[in-house]
C-alpha cells in the first residue's frame, strides 16, 4: 500500500515492508520505485524492513518542487529516514547514488551505509570526445540522453532504456508500457529534463565527509560511461581510505537492480549484515 509522507507543500510516495532493520532504496532519473520490484522479496525474507521510496517529481510522488539535485534528493531521504525511525542503509541507483553519498555525509546518524548502483556521483566531463569515438555504446546513450534533455522527447527515452537494460526481464514490455504512461503525465518529462540538468558536483564534495562503508555496483554494459568499472575505481578514490568496496556485474548495464538482481542481492545482503545492527 503506497504511504505518503509531507515535505513542505510536496509529497514523497512509498512502500514500506517488512519487518527488521531498515533500508530504504531510491530509484534513478525518469524511474520510479517499481524498479525495484525483483530486490524487495529477497531483502524482506532476509529481515529487513524496506522503504521503497519514489524521489522527489516521479512515480506516485507529487510533481512541484523547488529543485531536483541530489542534494535536493538527499534530504528527502533523510527525512524519510527519520520519520520511519532510523538508522538505515540507503541503496541509491544513477542520480540518488549521488543523493545517498550526501545523505550519508550529513546525516551520518541517521545513515549507516550506502550502496550506489550505477552511480552518478562525480562531476563528469562536459563531453568526452574520446569516448564518443571509441565506444558505439557510449555515444549512442549520449545521443539519446541529450535529445532528452533538448527537446523532451519521450521516444528517446525509451530508446536510450533499450539501450541501458541491455539483459530485458522477463515483463520489459509491460513495464515499459508503464514508464511511457507514468511519463506522459503532466509535469514528468519536465522533471526528468530538470535532473538530467543537474550536476552530480555537489555529491562529489561531500565524498571526503562519508563515514559509514560504501558499496558501489557497476555494470560493465552501463552506457553511461566509456568505462564503467574506471569510474567506480573513481568515486572510491574520492572516499575515505578503508571504508567502500566496487563490485562490477559483468554484462550489466545502467539498471543492475532490473536487470541481474540476483548478483545485486547477493552482494547486498552480506553488506547489509557487516553494517545494520539488529535489535
Amino acid at each position: 500500500m503506497t504511504q505518503h509522507l509531507s515535505i513542505g507543500t510536496s509529497t514523497l510516495a512509498y512502500d514500506l515492508v517488512g519487518e527488521g532493520p531498515l533500508v530504504v532504496l531510491a530509484h534513478g532519473m525518469g524511474d520510479t520505485r517499481r524498479s525495484y520490484r525483483f530486490l524487495v522479496p529477497g531483502l524482506v525474507a532476509a529481515g529487513y524492513r524496506v522503504a521503497n521510496v519514489d524521489i522527489r517529481g516521479c512515480g506516485e510522488s507529487s510533481v512541484e518542487w523547488d529543485g531536483y539535485s541530489r542534494t535536493d534528493i538527499a534530504g528527502d531521504l533523510v527525512a524519510l529516514i527519520r520519520h520511519l525511525g532510523g538508522p538505515a542503509v540507503v541503496v541509491g541507483q544513477s542520480i540518488s547514488g549521488g543523493a545517498a553519498t550526501i545523505a550519508a555525509a550529513t546525516a551520518p546518524e541517521l545513515v549507516v551505509g550506502v550502496v550506489e548502483l550505477a552511480p552518478f556521483t562525480r562531476k563528469q566531463p562536459m563531453l568526452d570526445v574520446s569516448g564518443l569515438l571509441r565506444s558505439p555504446r557510449y555515444r549512442k546513450g549520449s545521443t539519446r540522453l541529450a535529445q532528452v534533455l533538448a527537446t523532451g522527447s519521450l521516444p528517446a527515452w525509451t530508446r536510450y532504456l533499450d539501450l541501458a537494460v541491455p539483459t530485458k526481464p522477463a515483463d520489459w514490455d509491460a513495464e515499459l508500457a508503464r514508464t511511457v504512461a507514468t511519463m506522459s503525465e503532466a509535469g514528468r518529462m519536465k522533471v526528468l529534463q530538470k535532473m538530467c540538468q543537474t550536476s552530480p558536483v555537489d555529491a562529489g564534495a561531500q565524498l571526503a565527509n562519508v563515514r559509514c562503508p560504501v558499496l558501489v555496483v557497476e555494470g560493465s554494459a552501463d552506457p553511461d560511461w566509456t568505462d564503467p568499472r574506471a569510474e567506480g575505481e573513481r568515486i572510491l578514490a574520492d572516499l575515505p581510505e578503508g571504508l567502500s568496496e566496487l563490485a562490477v556485474i559483468e554484462g550489466a548495464g545502467h539498471y543492475p537492480h532490473t536487470e541481474t538482481p540476483d548478483e545485486v542481492l547477493a552482494l547486498t545482503l552480506p553488506f547489509l549484515a557487516r553494517t545494520l545492527t539488529r535489535g
